[in-house]
């Protein structure tokens, strides 16, 4: 299963998708949450992972995981 990670690209201001261990990228967005997007529909296309999203400063500050992969750490409560 592949994860993919959305970090924004200091040359042109964009949001970039790319799969981990790649080195180009998959596609790029205007926002974040267009970019994270974009990024669960390619991960779910290859079969569930993780998405990690990056913050401003590079360091990973949120991460999904996309069915049907495996939560490493699924939520204990089961409001939502």
């Amino acid at each position: 299963m592949p994860n993919y990670h959305v970090a924004k690209n200091r040359d042109d201001k964009s949001w970039e998708v790319k799969r981990a261990g790649a080195e180009r990228i998959s596609d790029k967005a205007d926002t974040q949450s267009e970019a994270e997007v974009l990024a669960k529909q390619f991960c779910s296309n290859a079969g569930g992972g993780e998405v990690r999203i990056h913050g401003l400063d590079g360091k990973i500050r949120d991460s999904d995981t996309v069915s049907p992969g495996n939560d490493p750490n699924p939520p204990r409560d089961r409001k939502f």
